[in-house]
């Protein structure tokens, strides 16, 4: 699978193979994607809805063309339905912003859960304190898997909305999505579902998961950086109130009023990234070739290996359940810091992610400061693993 990927032809400064372990993070990208994108800037670049010359055209069409491949890749039930963000960040805070603040009074409660990524518990945090409202944090059982008791319990107080990860970017931790949203309808609560660290790994339906809101980020399932989209449905989608002004959303402009285009369009002010755009069909586009459920099975014998050969060592913590993981594994070596513990690998050419992973509160509840993390692509093998535990054990003997 590596020969897909550029960047694994290479060495490291000091001359090692990559084995690259921190797709979590951002994944790497295949020769197919760097080519669209390349291809786009060098013999069709233009803005998209601005101008009738054919690159232009050629641009718009294509750009156009994403939203609807989107709109299948996910199962939405109309393109419009699908608003291209700047990535999962600005996803959330769209809808925190134009959706869910104005619908807030003084006592009311939003949730979220512990094993959020900051990015789902920032936007959400501010919100709540502008508007003097509980920002309520559903608790994890002892295993790291969400307490749905307490969540339940949270929700039929009168909660305004639920916010929540699919996979946990530190624990793997899967969350039953169709469960919890169906138990958050039952108490009319709209639900956003963050799936940055999920729509490189398995199928995504959301009219089976029937969120409400869903979002994730190019750069994490093989496309580019500072793209992503927005799901919405489309009720939802046409009453909120842009987040951003200018060009590209309006209808009509006049010095007393305004007014937007239809959705998703009024959600998409100024110039779009419509390289990243046209980047992102290609990695689903690659993604689907390869098929989901073939992904889904090698990263998840993948895991099942690491585990099995993490858990073998008397040195290491290993964090979360075993069960309903994704390809993320956080643990420590002990004795080390999780920072040294990476420069270490690093120099070996090997490649893991060090600290709190944007996941403070979670970090707080499992009572550490940071931790190392390792995360799997399509492009890695049970050799980078071993690779990996030879590395550990080098370590642990180092820093002794």
């Amino acid at each position: 699978m590596t020969n897909h990927f550029p960047i694994f032809s290479k060495h490291t400064p000091l001359g090692q193979p990559l084995i690259y372990l921190d797709s979590a993070a951002s994944t790497q990208k295949p020769q197919v994607v760097i080519d669209t994108i390349t291809d786009f800037y060098t013999n069709e670049y233009a803005s998209t809805g601005r101008g009738s010359y054919w690159p232009a055209n050629a641009a718009s069409a294509k750009y156009e063309q994403v939203r609807h491949q989107v709109a299948s890749f996910l199962n939405a039930k109309s393109d419009r339905e699908i608003v291209f963000t700047s990535g999962t960040t600005d996803a959330i805070n769209k809808v925190a912003r134009s959706f869910v603040y104005p619908t807030l009074s003084p006592g009311d409660c939003v949730v979220t859960t512990t094993m959020e990524h900051h990015s789902n518990y920032l936007p959400w945090q501010q919100i709540c304190k502008e508007k003097k409202c509980e920002l309520v944090v559903a608790p994890l059982n002892q295993n790291g898997i969400l307490n749905t008791l307490a969540l339940e319990a949270q929700l039929a107080k009168g909660a305004k909305f639920l916010a929540l990860t699919a996979v946990s970017n530190v624990l793997g931790t899967q969350n039953d999505v169709t469960a919890i949203v169906s138990l958050a309808h039952q108490y009319d609560v709209p639900v956003l579902v963050d799936a940055a660290q999920a729509v490189a790994h398995y199928t995504i339906d959301v009219q089976a998961w029937d969120c409400d809101f869903l979002v994730f980020s190019g750069h994490k399932c093989y496309g580019s950086t500072g793209v992503g989209v927005l799901y919405g449905k489309t009720d939802y989608l046409a009453e909120m109130q842009p987040a951003n002004y200018g060009g590209g959303m309006v209808q009509k402009v006049n010095t007393i009023d305004s007014s937007f285009r239809p959705i998703p369009h009024k959600h998409e002010a100024g110039t779009p990234n419509v390289a990243g755009v046209i980047g992102l069909g290609a990695a689903l586009e690659f993604l689907q070739k390869k098929g989901l459920e073939n992904v889904y099975e090698h990263e998840q014998a993948l895991t099942v290996y690491a585990l099995n050969q993490l858990a073998a060592m008397d040195s290491v913590t290993i964090y979360g359940s075993v069960e309903q993981r994704g390809p993320v594994i956080s643990f420590n070596l002990d004795g080390v810091h999780p920072h040294d513990l990476s420069t270490f690998l690093n120099e070996q050419g090997i490649c893991i992610r060090a600290g709190h992973h944007c996941a403070q509160p979670l970090m707080q509840w499992l009572d550490v400061a940071a931790t190392a993390r390792v995360s799997f692509g399509m492009y890695n093998t049970k050799v980078d693993i071993d690779q990996l535990v030879a590395g550990l054990k080098s370590a642990y003997q180092f820093f002794r």
